[in-house]
């Protein structure tokens, strides 16, 4: 659980820097680069080639980094939750006497919901 804490905080800032990154880059209006002294993107924050150089690097390995990163999140949440599914319409008409009338069963009251659940949580 405590790997799954640490990869999500560093998704966290990787995301934020992928934000930042893809905004500091010129575009046609200028874009935020322009906003700390690039003149009509002639100039920008890094200089003058090396800018496209860098950011376009940068954003490449962030983007690649997000995408490992979102990978290795869902499959540490899918690992943790267990083989185990339940409908929740199931699980609600369980916890209430109420719903279910004396004699029927809880498959009865679901009618299609039930099959439904049981058909999608079932593996080909």
């Amino acid at each position: 659980m405590i790997l799954y804490k640490i990869i999500l905080a560093f998704h966290i800032i990787v995301c934020f820097a992928l934000i930042i990154v893809v905004l500091l880059q010129s575009s046609k209006g200028g874009g935020l680069a322009g906003a700390f002294g690039g003149g009509g993107g002639s100039q920008t924050i890094f200089g003058g080639q090396e800018t496209a150089t860098f950011l376009s690097k940068a954003t490449t390995y962030l983007a690649v980094l997000f995408m490992v990163l979102s990978l290795s999140l869902a499959f540490l949440t899918s690992r943790s939750q267990g083989r185990k599914q339940e409908s929740v319409l199931r699980r609600a008409a369980t916890g209430s006497s109420e719903v279910i009338p004396q004699g029927e069963s809880i498959d009865e009251v679901l009618g299609s919901a039930a099959v439904d659940s049981a058909s999608a949580g079932a593996k080909p």
